[in-house]
């Protein structure tokens, strides 16, 4: 598992991380964590401590919301938290990987091949540890929403994500 850290989109995510001053550094997991139900069943944690990175596309440009793993971002309400306009869709797998240097089920909130307007959903704050993805389907790594938050400089809201 160890070879895992050194892949180039988790190297880029453990470089983000140092740069960040980040508490926690990545880890890699003899399971997947392709789904935030893999994620929460590898690391023996709730399904809503893993963040989703959710990649949405606002008016046809790349923008980002870091949801907890029990709820769904909105997409109705995401492009008024990040102050733009437009409508708001599920980016495809070729504007994932474009935007943020990630394929699907690894993308990272950190680490982004480009810069992306980033909402954060305020439930995240319910746990004291949360994971997210490391550029791997079997890389994390732990944080807190006030971390996340310093190391996105995304826009943390309730209205990101709902039940």
């Amino acid at each position: 598992m160890e070879e895992l850290l050194t892949r180039p989109a988790v190297q880029r995510v453990r470089d983000a991380l140092r740069e960040k001053g980040a508490r926690h550094d990545v880890r890699a997991l003899a399971e997947t964590a392709r789904t935030a139900q893999d994620a929460a069943n590898a690391l023996g944690c709730e399904v809503g401590a893993i963040v989703k990175s959710l990649v949405f596309a606002v008016g046809g440009k790349p923008v980002m919301a870091l949801v907890a793993g029990d709820r769904m971002g909105d997409t109705e309400a995401l492009p008024g938290v990040l102050g733009l306009d437009g409508r708001c869709k599920r980016a495809d797998a070729d504007m994932v990987r474009e935007a943020t240097g990630f394929t699907i089920g690894g993308v990272a909130p950190v680490g982004h091949a480009t810069a992306l307007p980033i909402a954060i959903d305020e439930s995240l704050g319910r746990f004291e540890a949360i994971y997210a993805a490391a550029g791997h389907p079997h890389c994390v790594f732990q944080t807190t929403l006030a971390e996340l938050q310093q190391m996105t400089g995304g826009t943390v809201s309730a209205a990101v994500a709902k039940a």
